[in-house]
């Protein structure tokens, strides 16, 4: 079993006083939120990736960005760890506590600071909800492209954290694509601002390398995010094919010809019907897969697209093509794609989200091989994925109350995972690494490679207590794993190996 929580981690932390902990708090902050009883505590014990749950020691809930300072200090001169937390929703373990450690909660920092339709931007506290950016955006004609499926819910915060996607990131690029500045907060609560209002900055790129660092390198106090034009059309093609492979081998052909679709999402047939069941969005059901194709842009160039598109589908085997005949249709069949995941969740007790990348080349052997394991594991494989840039989404379908399946399905997403690294791919494109795949990191990077990883957390974390035990495997974990050779017993930054 590919175990998430690793008690070495809690293990090897100090021993903390709780109660002399919170009375150092509201000495300096009577105000501040404390959650502290197990009642209380419950509802954080996990984040999205909910097989998996330990309770804090603490949980605070700062309304104020000099709360969420005076905490860091305090747990820096405590050597307690801390663990930002966001909207709760993100899918690998990044968001889950430490026994000995505070839970420090983002959520109330929910306000649009400005929208600024000449400059294109729009400053947000961290915890502002995906689509609340775009929705403010709108009366100027304006959106935020990254467009997670939880976007109703997640919030910038752990979107930047995690360097989320989305169906439209194929054409308008991840958070990182989408950022022009970031707040933080180190671990000793110092205020630093990484990027600025301009196009570009100078010296190195440190926000793209905080994007997707999980919360190990600092806490979010404030995102400046670039805006886009709505575009004067978006029309939405859906191709129905009679195997998967025929479908991923459309997905190259379009690119191929020199066409760059808002989106290019595919679902297989588990994924097709569980959808249609649960949206109506009009889907074929029986189709061994479908393809949804956004072309946006000048109406003009869009209808041009659409045709030969439409070509390209056609003699890639589609036995099937339809064009949304109006906005309520294309908002029905993406409604379909987006609710995906609560759909599948309809047909089986339990799912295990994966989340891998590969080179768009290898979609059609890389979907014959998630058929063939899912055959030699004996569990269901619902196939849900941003197609265009090779972003899979297996859903391994399991019932936690049967004695073992927990087990088959993390060996499952295991081997999905290493066979995404194996074509040249990689076991994230957008969920992060969190504990899930900590194992795995262990599979795709070398020895020299996680010993750069440790370098960058100690520079920006020296004593190892932002988000402990997430995104960057011990080379102790590795050679546990299996992976790799720790020469001679020699580890860098011993005082990073406890965790």
């Amino acid at each position: 079993m590919n175990i998430l929580y690793d008690e070495r981690v809690d293990g090897a932390l100090p021993t903390t006083n709780k109660n002399a902990l919170i009375q150092a708090l509201l000495e300096q902050m009577p105000d501040l939120e404390i959650l502290h009883s197990q009642e209380e505590l419950k509802p954080y014990e996990c984040d999205g990736l909910s097989a998996y749950r330990t309770t804090p020691m603490l949980v605070v809930l700062p309304r104020e960005i000099e709360q969420v300072e005076k905490l860091l200090k305090i747990c820096h001169q405590q050597h307690v760890p801390v663990v930002p937390r966001g909207a709760g929703t993100g899918l690998s373990g990044g968001a889950l506590p430490l026994e000995k450690g505070v839970l420090l909660v983002m959520a109330r920092f929910n306000k649009i600071l400005e929208i600024d339709p000449a400059g294109r931007f729009a400053r947000v506290q961290p915890g502002v909800r995906n689509l609340a950016i775009s929705q403010a955006a709108a009366p100027y004609g304006l959106y935020y492209a990254p467009d997670p499926s939880s976007q109703i819910a997640c919030s910038i915060g752990g979107n930047v954290a995690e360097n989320a996607g989305g169906v439209h990131c194929l054409k308008y690029g991840l958070t990182v694509h989408n950022l022009l500045k970031v707040e933080m907060l180190t671990v000793d609560g110092e205020r630093l601002t990484l990027g600025c209002d301009a196009l570009d900055s100078p010296g190195f790129d440190l926000l793209a390398l905080f994007t997707g660092s999980e919360g190990m390198l600092g806490v979010i106090t404030e995102v400046t995010v670039k805006l886009l034009p709505k575009p004067q059309s978006a029309k939405v093609l859906l191709a129905a094919f009679d195997s998967v492979e025929k479908a991923g081998r459309a997905v190259g052909d379009i690119i191929a010809a020199g066409i760059i679709p808002g989106g290019l999402e595919m679902m297989d047939n588990l994924a097709i019907r569980a959808a249609e069941d649960f949206i109506h969005a009009g889907y074929p059901v029986d189709a061994e897969a479908i393809l949804l194709c956004e072309l946006d842009g000048v109406e003009a160039d869009v209808d041009d697209d659409c045709e030969r598109v439409r070509q390209v589908l056609e003699q890639a085997g589609a036995t099937e093509v339809r064009q949304a005949k109006d906005e309520a249709e294309r908002v029905r069949f993406w409604a379909g794609r987006k609710n995906a995941f609560p759909a599948v969740g309809r047909l089986s007790p339990d799912y295990y989200c994966m989340d891998g990348t590969i080179p768009r080349r290898e979609l059609p052997g890389v979907l014959r091989a998630i058929t063939e394991l899912s055959a030699e594991y004996n569990l269901r494989v619902a196939n849900v994925f941003h197609a265009g840039d090779g972003n899979m989404h297996p859903l391994i379908l399991f019932d936690a109350n049967t004695p073992g399946e927990l087990d088959r399905a993390e060996a499952l997403g295991g081997k999905i995972l290493e066979l995404c690294v194996k074509v040249g791919g990689s076991i994230t494109g957008e969920h992060g690494v969190g504990r899930e795949k900590i194992n795995q990191m262990c599979a795709q990077f070398s020895s020299d490679e996680l010993t750069l990883f440790h370098a960058v957390k100690a520079a920006f974390d020296p004593s190892g207590l932002l988000n402990p035990g997430k995104n960057i495997p011990t080379l102790h974990r590795c050679a546990e794993f299996g992976a790799m050779h720790v020469h001679m017993g020699q580890l860098p930054f011993p005082e990073l190996e406890r965790f």
